[in-house]
């Protein structure tokens, strides 16, 4: 079932949406949409959906997101398809959410599970990736950052159709002592270059590094050589100043309002700029589709040093709208007409679908594919309806239809952890009673039901009694129904952790005489709190 969504210009430095009754929606040359567009995904780490000026950050310090929005297409309703890092991204990659790709844990119900040096899986074979088949079809695909797939060389991203890689295989956590614990290597292509903190340096009490401008040297470097060469390609910017420990260069560094995260939000966004300026410069920018996203929602957790999810429920972590809703735009001129707001409900996964349908790739057919085409919403203003499923690991947390979401089960953490508002607090300031719980609370009998439309922030409960509960929850009822009876789990990688798989000995490092020992293998249960 298709619906076309209104259409709208948005009026950034102003922050005012200005709802056009009179144009009807259009889109220009879009039957100019070559065989083989260019890629490319621009993917935070942590950001929010309030960190944009465009989503109404009130400091307005991204000019260049701002712009990209004005000149292409805003996705309101737009979603990773698990509130943390390592799962969202495979599910990114597999167009399938984390439950079937395998990137989610059993060792306890509900339990969210990524990628740390010291676990023992990975992205699994089985799984074919949006890269394998561009390459497969003749493109040439970069990684700039953290791929955080597994960090053991069958899981890394050259095995798994990337032809060139610059970045790391986990996060920039450290600094370490590379005894008990080595740090972090950093890859250019299948060899280690170095290591965070003693190579490639992030300065922790001052927050100076200057990996972004690698970063964003490494993406223009890239898009010019393969302008020149007339080679389509899939460029994946995973950059990661966002997330804790926060970094920015010297010259970012104190010209924010918002502090240390701010200086790294105004340095990707001047990144995201000089991106979009290299693919106009090389002339490529008309056949080269762009996507602006992050992998989850801000770390509310971490306060100032963290970002803002706007009017949103909780953050990171959380299967909360403030968990998943990601600040999303799309930009390609000469196909997406300037300043349209989409209606579509988009998750991470729909990269998958909507690059192969682009590309004219089919794809696989022998597996269910979560991720829907945007092909129609971008060229057409047409939206497709679709569902979004919210897991926390093995379990199904809540499920969106339309502008209603059902909460089976409520969580956000531990007591534990959270210690009466003194630990640590995944929705601070945002304490709702019997929503907001701290023991997992399961509500299957009689879900939680809000409007999105008209309470973006799960504030007020719909009452089960009232005609709109009787109206709605049947409905979602049968699509939970129908998506449990057909699941069929992947095998979970995010269960076993054991000290000998970590980053002692990457491959290169016995190039530069950089090699570590490499302990017994022990493998345990990865311990996962939350």
């Amino acid at each position: 079932m298709t619906k076309k969504h209104t259409p709208v210009f948005v009026l950034l430095m102003l922050n005012v949406i200005f709802i056009s009754s009179t144009r009807a929606y259009s889109t220009t040359h879009s039957s100019t949409v070559a065989s083989k567009p260019n890629f490319v995904i621009l993917i935070m780490d942590d950001m929010g959906w309030g960190d944009l000026g465009v989503f109404g950050e009130p400091n307005k310090e991204t000019p260049n997101l701002d712009k990209m929005a004005a000149d292409g297409m805003l996705f309101p309703d737009f979603y990773s398809a698990n509130p943390l890092c390592s799962p969202s991204r495979a599910a990114l990659m597999s167009g399938r959410l984390p439950i079937r790709n395998g990137f989610y844990t059993t060792n306890e119900e509900g339990r969210n599970a990524y990628t740390p040096q010291e676990i023992v899986g990975g992205i699994p074979d089985y799984e074919i990736l949006l890269p394998e088949l561009l390459q497969t079809n003749g493109y040439h695909n970069k990684i700039i950052g953290k791929w955080h797939l597994g960090q053991q060389s069958q899981y890394h991203p050259l095995k798994h159709g990337f032809n060139e890689w610059f970045g790391s295989p986990n996060c920039h956590f450290g600094p370490y002592d590379d005894k008990t614990t080595p740090n972090i290597p950093i890859y250019k292509d299948a060899d280690m270059v170095g290591r965070y903190f003693e190579d490639f340096v992030i300065n922790i009490t001052t927050g100076e590094s200057n990996l972004t401008q690698m970063y964003i040297q490494e993406a223009t470097s890239f898009i010019e050589e393969q302008a020149q060469k007339e080679q389509p390609f899939f460029l994946y910017w995973a950059v990661d100043a966002t997330h804790e420990p926060l970094y920015a260069s010297q010259s970012f560094r104190g010209t924010s309002r918002r502090g240390l995260y701010g200086d790294a939000v105004r340095e990707l966004d001047y990144g995201v700029g000089r991106i979009l300026e290299a693919l106009q410069n090389t002339g490529i920018d008309n056949n080269t589709l762009v996507f602006f996203t992050s992998d989850n929602g801000a770390a509310t957790y971490a306060k100032t040093m963290g970002g803002s999810n706007g009017p949103f429920l909780c953050g990171k972590e959380t299967t909360f709208e403030g968990g998943s809703r990601e600040p999303t735009i799309a930009w390609w001129p000469s196909i997406i007409s300037k300043g349209q707001v989409s209606r579509q409900i988009g998750s991470l996964m729909d990269f998958y679908s909507t690059f192969l349908d682009l590309a004219g790739i089919q794809p696989p057919s022998d597996r269910i594919i979560d991720g829907i085409s945007l092909k129609d919403a971008l060229l057409y203003g047409k939206n497709t309806d679709r569902p979004i499923f919210y897991y926390r690991g093995d379990l199904l947390m809540a499920v969106r239809v339309g502008q209603y979401k059902a909460h089976l089960w409520t969580w956000s953490n531990s007591w534990a952890e959270f210690q009466n508002g003194s630990g640590v607090d995944f929705c601070p300031g945002q304490d709702i009673v019997n929503v907001t719980t701290h023991n997992q609370v399961n509500h299957t009998s009689s879900p939680l039901l809000f409007d999105l439309g008209a309470d973006p922030g799960e504030k007020y409960v719909i009452k089960p009694n009232s005609n709109a509960y009787k109206r709605h929850m049947p409905a979602i009822l049968t699509v939970i129904e129908n998506h449990l009876n057909n699941l069929i789990p992947g095998s979970p990688q995010l269960n076993l952790c054991d000290a000998a798989v970590m980053n002692w000995a990457p491959q290169g490092c016995e190039k530069l005489g950089r090699c570590l020992s490499v302990p017994p293998s022990n493998p345990y249960k990865c311990d996962w709190p939350h």
